[in-house]
C-alpha cells in the first residue's frame, strides 16, 4: 500500500510531476489488467465446459457403452426370513445313466441280519445306483521306426515310407494340438499352467516353447477356415421385398448385408482393437492394433455390401452401397443421455424426428414411469394439453402414447 504524500509543499511544477507519473501507473495498470482479462478467457471457458460436465449424467451401461462389469452394482438386500417350517418340496437326485459302460448284477449269498444261506433262494433287484469313474488317462506313444537298407539293384540307400498321419516332423498329434487350442483359447490356461497340467495329467512334458510352436503350426488350418467365412459372409443377404407387382406377382432381390463392432483388448502390454463383422450365423473376429478405417478395406477389399449395420463410429461410416443402419441401442444410450443432462421436450424427440421405423421403434423402447424430477415438458407443448409428456422423453420415464 502507497501512502499519500503531503502536498501542501509541493510546487506547481512538483505536481505536474506527480500528475504525469501517476498518469503513466494507470496507463500500465490498465495495460495489465487488459493483458489478464485476455489470459482469462480460456480458464473461464474450461471452466464452464467442466461445470457443463459436472451437469451430465454419469456414464453407466443403461445410458453408454461403458460393459455391464464396470457398473456400479449395489448390495442385494438380504431376503426375509420366513417363520415356520419350510415347505416340503419333492427330493432331487441324479438319474441314472441310460446307457451305461457296463453292469454288474452282485447276487446276495447271505441273509444280512441272521446271515442264513440264501444263495438257492429266488432274488430280485433291490437297489440299482451307478457308479461314475474316468479311466486312467495315459497318453499313446508310438515309436516309428522306418527300416532302411542298400538296394541291390542300384546300389543306393533307400528308406521305408513313413505311414499316413506318422509323418516326420511335430511329435505331437492333431488330437493333442487340439486339446492344447481348447484349454488355452476356451478354457483361458496360460502357457506354463499349461504345461503343468500335460505333466500332471497326462504324464506328458510339454515346455511352453513347445506349445507355442503347437499353436502356430495350427495358423494356416484357422486362416483356411477364415477364408472359408470370410466368403460366406459376402454370399449372404437378405430379401428386399419390392412395393410394385410385375407381371409374375410380387418380386424381391437379394440384399447383401454386413453388421459390425470392435473393441478393446489387451495384447501383451498394449491396447489392440478386435473387431467382429457377422451376418445370420457367421461371424469372424480378427485382432488389430488399429482402429481405423484400414482395417475393414483390408476385410473388404473390393466388396461392398448394400446395407451396413454398426454403430456412429466414423471408422465403421460410408461402407454401404445402398444405405447404412445404425445400431439402435447406441441410438437409445445417445438419446437417453441427451435428456438427462438437457431435459429435452417431448415434442423435439416426439415431433422433430421422422415417422421412421427406427425412430418409431427407438420411441417405444422407451421405458414409462408415473412420474420424473427432470425437466417437464409445459402444457402447451406438442399441440393440445391433453399430450402433454408427464416428463422429457429422453430421461427414460415416459412412453410415447398412440397420439403421437
Amino acid at each position: 500500500m502507497i501512502l499519500a504524500p503531503d502536498l501542501s509543499g509541493l510546487g506547481h511544477a512538483a505536481k505536474d510531476a506527480l500528475i504525469l507519473a501517476l498518469i503513466d501507473r494507470l496507463n500500465a495498470l490498465e495495460e495489465r489488467v487488459a493483458s489478464l482479462e485476455k489470459e482469462a478467457v480460456t480458464p473461464r471457458a474450461e471452466n464452464a465446459a467442466l461445470r457443463k460436465k459436472l451437469g451430465l449424467p454419469p456414464k453407466t451401461p443403461d445410458n453408454s457403452s461403458t460393459p455391464p462389469s464396470q457398473g456400479h452394482k449395489p448390495s442385494a438386500q438380504a431376503a426375509p426370513k420366513t417363520k415356520g417350517k419350510r415347505k416340503s418340496r419333492p427330493g432331487k437326485h441324479r438319474p441314472p445313466h441310460p446307457n451305461p459302460s457296463k453292469e454288474r448284477s452282485v447276487p446276495a449269498t447271505h441273509c444280512e441280519h441272521c446271515a442264513a444261506d440264501v444263495s438257492s433262494e429266488p432274488r430280485t433287484a433291490a437297489q440299482a445306483y451307478d457308479r461314475i469313474e474316468i479311466p486312467p488317462i495315459a497318453a499313446e506313444i508310438t515309436r516309428v521306426t522306418l527300416m532302411g537298407g542298400v538296394c541291390p539293384g542300384c546300389g543306393k540307400p533307400f528308406n521305408a515310407q513313413a505311414p499316413a498321419g506318422l509323418e516326420p516332423g511335430s511329435p505331437f498329434g492333431p488330437n493333442l494340438t487340439a486339446l492344447a487350442l481348447h484349454l488355452r483359447y476356451t478354457q483361458g490356461i496360460g502357457f506354463e499352467r499349461l504345461s503343468h497340467l500335460f505333466s500332471h495329467v497326462f504324464g506328458l512334458d510339454i515346455s511352453e516353447g513347445a506349445l507355442v510352436d503347437m499353436i502356430k503350426a495350427s495358423c494356416g488350418a484357422f486362416a483356411q477356415q477364415a477364408g472359408r467365412i470370410r466368403q460366406d459372409l459376402f454370399a449372404k443377404g437378405v430379401f428386399e421385398r419390392r412395393s410394385r407387382e410385375g407381371a409374375f406377382g410380387r418380386s424381391t432381390k437379394r440384399r447383401s448385408l454386413m453388421e459390425s463392432d470392435e473393441t478393446t483388448m489387451r495384447v501383451g502390454k498394449k491396447n489392440w482393437w478386435l473387431w467382429v463383422f457377422h451376418h445370420a450365423d457367421s461371424a469372424l473376429p480378427t485382432l488389430k492394433p488399429s482402429r481405423g478405417k484400414i482395417v475393414i478395406q483390408e476385410f473388404l477389399g473390393g466388396y461392398r455390401p448394400d446395407f451396413w449395420i454398426s454403430d456412429r463410429y466414423g471408422a465403421q461410416m460410408g461402407w454401404a452401397e445402398k444405405d447404412p443402419q445404425v445400431c439402435l441401442a447406441h441410438l437409445i444410450c445417445f438419446i437417453v443421455t441427451l435428456g438427462c443432462a438437457q431435459g429435452l421436450l417431448r415434442r423435439s424427440a416426439a415431433h422433430a424426428m421422422p415417422n421412421t421405423p427406427s425412430m418409431r421403434a427407438i420411441k417405444s423402447s422407451l421405458p414409462a414411469s408415473s412420474g420424473c424430477s427432470h425437466t417437464r415438458a409445459p402444457s402447451g407443448a406438442a399441440g393440445s394439453g391433453s399430450r402433454t409428456a408427464p416428463c422429457a422423453p429422453i430421461c427414460g420415464s415416459w412412453r410415447p402414447s398412440s397420439t403421437c
